[in-house]
């Protein structure tokens, strides 16, 4: 999770490069102005065995998360024709609502870093541009 941002900058455009990071052994959170408004890969574990990463809504503000939801609900078509029909907009726990896929859960490799991080520097090129027009 530590290399994982250094990677994804790598696929990205040079305008989306300045992101900030946050992370735990099992999460790392990417964003851009606020840090509620995250892009995310999270290991859920070889139990559950997924790995998940997508753009989460964790505003404090629940009908924030509702509006960023409902504009996500309405370019799904889009969203799932460059990024692949497992992508999904859903609420979520605690007032909170995301739009994301998952992958089987394998251990972290130097192979995994390279797919995931290219996986989610598509879905950053992809979402960005929807979630800057949707933010309050």
């Amino acid at each position: 999770m530590q290399a994982l941002p250094a990677a994804v900058r790598q696929h990205l455009p040079q305008s989306l490069r300045k992101f900030k990071t946050s992370g735990r052994a099992w999460l790392c959170q990417l964003y851009y102005a606020d840090p509620r408004l995250h892009y995310e890969v999270w290991n859920m574990g070889e139990r559950r065995g997924v790995l998940e990463l997508g753009l989460h809504f964790e505003s404090r503000d629940r009908e924030v998360n509702t509006a960023l939801l409902a504009g996500f609900s309405r370019s799904m078509v889009e969203v799932k024709a460059l990024l692949g029909p497992q992508w999904e907009a859903e609420q979520w726990d605690k007032g909170w609502s995301k739009v994301y896929e998952t992958v089987p859960y394998e251990p972290f490799s130097t192979e995994l870093l390279g797919t995931l991080s290219g996986r989610l520097a598509k879905a950053m090129i992809v979402l960005t541009p929807i979630l800057n027009e949707l933010s309050p």
